[in-house]
């Protein structure tokens, strides 16, 4: 009870003929009691007054301090029951949210999701107050990379922007990745110039190395899109990606924000905290989820993780505690969809093995989890990834029960769209299992949990309902099947031993 900030708390002592009128003012600490005479009919010699005192003492400690204790304990029992019950009183509206390269089409009757261009339109068109963008880069125009018809809609969004700003009076704040002074940033700068507000974070600065690889949005403290696309026209019309959208979800848009609030302090200050100030921390978490329900009635539990560890302040999941939690949770399947899988740390002097995903991996697959992993393959892919899912697929031989699987997603390119740099790619980040789905911002590989800021979104099916044949991890789970058994897979043959 010590340290306890409870109210003071006055006891008057019953009146007596031949005794003092005693006031204990007991201010809520085992140790503190004091004791204010007022007034006296007969002078008390000091050795009638002790034993007065100490008798007052000990009624207050026999009868009182258990009262208090009782009622402080019950007060923490109803706020750790708070935390662990974690409801969100909001009914949110959730919807899977994707871009598919011009060109790739699927069968009649493939499940097909509301497009990233459609969804970014939408909310900053029905922005009322606020818009905050956690970004990486910006070359939403066909000058920033090369002229192209499919830039359009990059530059309708960086006009919906610009017109937000300056005419509509939204407050626009963008947290970006420090730009490479060998890069333009001329989208920001435009915006910075009419009305945004851009702040740049140097994780060079900050961690020795490492980049803003977070894509997120909030508008208006309610809606809000995290996923795989970057704020660039080839993000919406030549790459492939994979987000979520909420809406008129209070809790986790804040939720969010905190996330981005820390992007914005280190924009300001470049330096990291020794401790986060608790306005940052926050009790949605791996061991604390928060519940929902949608607007469909569909029950979920959910919470964000983030990385690297030294950005995550007081509560905050971890991002790869978060993706191994789900590889560990899972009870039958785990199909994962990322554009790199490789267990290294490659963006250093020297490369250092990494095998911490890998490892869970072929951990779930010896307990008999079912493993499909679409990776993706286009012109920049690494000539040492193949070795790494073929070190997978072996374990296939050690046990009958072992199933790993593994194929490449390639997105057809047209000649003209070769002209295209980066573009025709999956860049996907997702997992989903037949418990959990995780939609996140970074590749895999230990690079991006180490150093590199991203963000991840996991949500699970409440395990006391039936009907969840439209939730979002199982949509998430069509969307997979859907690419896996589509025209654009090529499967990775096992090692010849």
């Amino acid at each position: 009870m010590r340290g306890d900030n409870r109210p003071s708390t006055l006891y008057e002592a019953p009146h007596e003929d031949d005794g003092p009128n005693l006031n204990y003012y007991f201010n809520g600490n085992d140790d503190q009691v004091q004791i204010l005479s007022t007034s006296r009919k007969k002078p008390f010699t000091k050795v009638q007054y002790i034993p007065m005192v100490i008798l007052g003492v000990l009624t207050i400690l026999i009868f009182f301090v258990p009262l208090l204790d009782q009622v402080a304990q019950n007060a923490l029992h109803k706020v750790n029951n708070k935390i662990r019950n974690n409801s969100c009183p909001d009914t949110c509206s959730f919807s899977l949210v994707e871009s598919i390269p011009d060109g790739v089409f699927y069968k009649n009757n493939s499940p097909i999701f509301p497009t990233t261009f459609d969804t970014w339109i939408n909310l900053i068109e029905n922005a009322q107050k606020s818009i905050e963008i956690g970004s990486f880069y910006w070359t939403l125009r066909g000058v920033d990379v090369i002229p192209h018809p499919t830039a359009k809609q990059g530059e309708e969004i960086f006009q919906a922007l610009l017109d937000a700003g300056s005419i509509r009076k939204i407050k626009i704040r963008i947290a970006q990745s420090a730009p490479d002074p060998n890069l333009t940033s001329n989208d920001t700068n435009i915006l910075e110039e009419n009305s945004a507000e851009v702040r740049s974070v140097n994780f060079t600065q900050l961690l020795g190395g490492g980049v803003l690889h977070t894509k997120i949005w909030i508008i208006d403290d309610e809606n809000f899109y995290i996923g795989s696309a970057n704020m660039d026209w080839r993000a919406l019309t030549q790459v492939k990606e994979m987000g979520v959208v909420g809406r008129k979800c209070r809790c986790l848009a804040k939720d969010l924000k905190k996330i981005f609030d820390v992007y914005w302090e280190l924009g300001k200050d470049a330096i990291i905290p020794d401790h986060w100030d608790n306005k940052f921390s926050t009790n949605i978490n791996k061991e604390n989820p928060i519940k929902i329900v949608d607007t469909q009635n569909i029950s979920y539990t959910g919470f964000l993780s983030s990385s690297p560890l030294q950005l995550n302040p007081q509560g905050r999941t971890n991002d790869i505690d978060a993706i191994l939690n789900t590889i560990q949770t899972a009870n039958k399947f785990i199909y994962v969809a990322v554009m790199d899988y490789l267990p290294l740390i490659l963006y250093t002097k020297r490369i250092q093995f990494w095998p911490v995903i890998d490892d869970a991996l072929k951990s779930a697959a010896i307990n008999g989890i079912e493993i499909k992993m679409l990776i993706s393959h286009w012109k920049h892919s690494r000539d040492s990834e193949d070795n790494f899912l073929k070190s997978l697929l072996i374990l296939n031989e050690s046990y009958k029960w072992v199933s790993i699987e593994i194929k490449h997603f390639v997105v057809p390119t047209s000649e003209d769209q070769e002209k295209i740099p980066f573009g025709r790619v999956n860049h996907n980040k997702y997992m989903v299992t037949d418990k959990t789905a995780y939609i996140g911002t970074s590749n895999w590989s230990g690079d991006y949990f180490i150093n590199t800021a991203g963000v991840g979104f996991v949500f699970e099916d409440d395990k006391n309902q039936t009907n969840t044949e439209n939730s979002i991890r199982s949509q998430l789970q069509s969307v997979f099947e859907r690419d896996w058994t589509s025209n654009y897979t090529i499967p990775i043959q096992t090692l010849k031993l």
